[in-house]
């Protein structure tokens, strides 16, 4: 089988951002706004989804289970759909978003709180499978230059937008004197339209580049890629000459020790991002005299839009190591302040969202749009041992997340307020470090170079 000249890669690293990329961020970035939906929804409605199933404890086991079943069981999917990965970007790509589609309008008619957290648990399949393969896709289909851009705004502005949509939905709800019963009913259903909306999408956009290239090695179907992005002028000058990338055992045995950092920095994010984004809108939105949705919709529209929007000019500018060093540090700060500073019923609670707010602010700004985003794992492994890495680094993600709605809520409880936040301020202080001395800077380059794949 004739296999690919690297130099039709180049051609795709050379071009310019077009309407096909264009495309390819809306078709990928879809299922996370999905993603974002579905795991912050049940934060804007928690309280309403356990009065009407007649649970009081906002802290207890079954809430907890409610917001980390769909984490735990998404690691599960990274796992299988990142090894089924090699088989093929494209061919599995759709059923991550009917999974999801599927779980939650199964959601809206869920007759005891078991039932619920059964559907989230099927719901959490799906939003792995898609943490593995969108940002895959997206990465392997980007040109060099703006490949940074490119996943920020599909993976992380994206999913901002899917949390603020849940949140106004609820408060449309509210505003229209819907009961509350169908209030989390028509709240959590309703994350089945974007999902619905993006399968044709996906079955139409192309297998990547890099998969023709690198494990199927087959040259023709790589230059009708080409012809697609560049034209078939461009694509006719491409040689199919080359290698394949070499095995798993090579890169694992080279890189181990990347892909771990990899792997424990998305780890530590999740802790400190879905402890204080999904139990910060009950626990804390009311010490601020806001509903949840309210609080939530505040955090997201306001500070985590203007976050994102930085980190989209910054990322191919300054690169993803300072951005993702700086944001844990102005985290952790801001975090620090707002637990040794305000409490709930204080006289100022302008103070108290202003420093939540920056706290989500410089997340977007930084790793929620670089580790959180699944930046790393698609541009530091090579195209073979991709998929894998990435369903690894989202596993360790999704156990951080789990471990951290677990333990915030306990930790809020039993100690207060003040040590529940400063507990996940030294968390983010704790990425910031391994961030700086645990992984090299990728920006501006193909990704053969950042990965070292053409270096085995």
């Amino acid at each position: 089988m004739a296999t690919p000249n690297p130099s039709a890669l180049d051609v795709l690293d050379q071009q310019r951002f077009s309407r096909f990329h264009a495309r390819a961020v809306i078709t990928t970035g879809m299922g996370v706004f999905t993603d974002g939906y579905d795991l912050i929804s049940i934060s804007v409605v928690l309280p309403m989804v356990l009065h009407s199933f007649g649970v009081d404890r906002l802290t207890g086991l079954q809430s907890s289970l409610l917001v980390a079943s769909a984490l735990l069981t998404s690691a599960v999917g990274a796992v299988v759909f990142g090894v089924l990965s090699n088989a093929g970007r494209k061919r599995f790509y759709g059923i991550d978003v009917t999974l999801m589609a599927v779980a939650a309008l199964a959601q809206a008619f869920c007759g005891n709180i078991w039932m619920l957290i059964a559907a989230r648990t099927l719901l959490g399949f799906g939003i792995g499978a898609d943490y593995v393969l969108s940002p895959m896709i997206m990465a392997e289909h980007s040109n060099a230059r703006d490949r940074g851009k490119a996943l920020a705004v599909g993976f992380s502005l994206m999913w901002v937008l899917g949390a603020i949509s849940a949140a106004l939905l609820q408060i449309a709800l509210e505003y229209f004197h819907v009961p509350p019963d169908l209030q989390w009913r028509i709240t959590l259903g309703a994350g089945v339209i974007p999902a619905g909306a993006v399968i044709l999408l996906r079955r139409r956009l192309p297998e990547t580049p890099r998969y023709y290239a690198h494990i199927k090695g087959d040259g023709e179907a790589l230059k009708a890629v080409v012809a697609q992005v560049a034209g078939d002028e461009v694509a006719a000058q491409t040689q199919t000459e080359g290698s394949l990338s070499a095995g798993m055992r090579d890169y694992f045995t080279r890189y181990w020790r990347r892909f771990a950092m990899i792997s424990l920095l998305w780890f530590v994010y999740d802790i400190v991002i879905y402890a204080g984004g999904l139990f910060g809108p009950s626990l804390l939105g009311k010490g601020v005299g806001l509903t949840p949705a309210e609080f939530q919709l505040v955090n997201s529209a306001i500070f985590s839009v203007s976050g994102s929007v930085v980190a989209v000019l910054l990322i191919d500018r300054w690169g993803r190591k300072p951005l993702q060093a700086w944001g844990f540090v102005l985290m952790g700060a801001m975090l620090g302040l707002y637990a040794y500073s305000y409490h709930p019923g204080s006289s100022a609670p302008l103070w108290g969202i202003t420093l939540y707010g920056l706290f989500f602010f410089f997340n977007q700004a930084g790793p929620g749009s670089i580790s959180g985003a699944g930046m790393l794992g698609v541009e530091m492994a090579a195209t073979r041992v991709r998929g894998l890495v990435q369903g690894l680094s989202v596993t360790a993600g999704r156990l951080g997340a789990a471990l951290g709605v677990f333990v915030f809520p306990r930790l809020f409880q039993d100690y207060g307020q003040s040590f529940a936040v400063a507990f996940l301020a030294v968390t983010a202080l704790i990425g910031a470090v391994l961030t700086l001395v645990g992984i090299p800077e990728t920006r501006r380059v193909s990704l053969e170079q950042a990965s070292g794949e053409a270096a085995v």
